[in-house]
């Protein structure tokens, strides 16, 4: 029985990583918008979070906020904006930093490593399309310990700074580009 349990948890490994291998980043573009109003969440993860659409919506009245989406080869698995000017500032004083912010992976798609290599991608994409940003700030609820400690797993510090968010004290993680 042992035995068959480690096969089957070897297998999900490989399949994680071909799948984490094909992940890219890039701006939501309008052919991705039918995919987005399809994301489900549950309801404790809404708490945290919010779907895609309203803050895709948000964006487009909003010129420094910038929507990415997460792709899997070229399927839309997650979603999480890059609010750069005015976004930053309440969770940082450097002027060339960037919020991101309403990160969320599709219901059906998680467990798949998609928001950990994402979290992985996002100090390349950030170099690559915001050349003139030496840093990615972001607030995650303190009860939230998944999505933080995934964060710190892929560089992001706690400075020890706090926030009120919606659903109780956040912690402001720094991500030095």
């Amino acid at each position: 029985m042992l035995n068959r349990m480690s096969m089957v948890r070897k297998e999900r490994e490989v399949m994680t990583k071909q799948a984490t291998d094909q992940l890219k980043l890039a701006r939501t573009q309008g052919f991705h918008l039918e995919a987005l109003r399809k994301f489900t969440l549950s309801d404790d993860q809404m708490r945290y979070t919010s779907l895609p659409m309203p803050a895709f919506e948000t964006c487009m009245k909003d010129p420094e906020r910038h929507p990415v989406v997460i792709l899997s080869g070229e399927r839309v698995v997650g979603f999480f904006v890059l609010h750069s000017g005015e976004g930053a500032k309440e969770y940082t004083s450097n002027k060339n930093a960037m919020l991101l912010r309403a990160l969320s992976i599709d219901q059906k798609e998680q467990g798949k490593g998609y928001g950990k290599h994402a979290m992985f991608l996002v100090k390349d994409y950030v170099k690559s399309n915001f050349p003139e940003i030496d840093e990615v700030v972001l607030a995650v609820n303190v009860k939230n310990g998944v999505a933080r400690s995934i964060y710190l797993e892929q560089g992001y510090v706690d400075l020890g700074k706090k926030k009120e968010g919606r659903s109780g004290p956040m912690s402001i993680l720094h991500l030095f580009l």
